[in-house]
């Protein structure tokens, strides 16, 4: 994450500490609430593979926070337009789980954060996925994202 601003960076790691939140609502069910919560009492909880960075509390909080309730609220929604940017051979059930919450996470930003350009979300969440996946995720990610972008934001 070098020459980015501060501001960029603290989103990115939002981002991730997002990504890493779904995640777990999803794979222990436990509440949004219970998650950000316990995020807010210790940011370092959901990004303990950022190193340092976590540590000095370089996290958007508010954003991180927009993220989990937006995509906990709106999951069905963002599964419809997830489903509609796939390749037909995919069904959004069907992927893992991580990954479906990248999906999710980008879909809802894309959709709601309208001030924030749509390929700084779509780096941002290819990055993310980098981070967890090394084979074809990351291009999956892309262009779901990419085709999402061009659907939402074609006014």
């Amino acid at each position: 994450m070098t020459d980015i601003s501060p501001d960029h960076a603290a989103k990115r790691f939002a981002r991730l500490a997002a990504v890493q939140g779904l995640y777990q609502i999803e794979l222990t069910q436990r509440s949004p609430q219970e998650i950000l919560k316990e995020f807010h009492e210790q940011p370092g909880a959901l990004l303990q593979d950022a190193g340092e960075t976590a540590d000095r509390g370089i996290v958007d909080q508010s954003l991180v926070d927009d993220i989990i309730n937006g995509v906990s609220q709106n999951a069905a929604d963002l599964d419809a337009m997830i489903a509609g940017a796939l390749d037909a051979r995919f069904s959004v059930d069907r992927i893992e789980i991580l990954l479906r919450a990248i999906l999710r996470a980008g879909a809802f930003e894309l959709h709601h954060h309208g001030p924030i350009p749509a390929g700084v979300i779509i780096n941002d969440y290819v990055d993310v996925t980098h981070a967890f996946f090394g084979a074809k995720e990351p291009g999956l990610v892309n262009a779901v994202l990419d085709k999402l972008a061009k659907n939402l934001r074609a006014a």
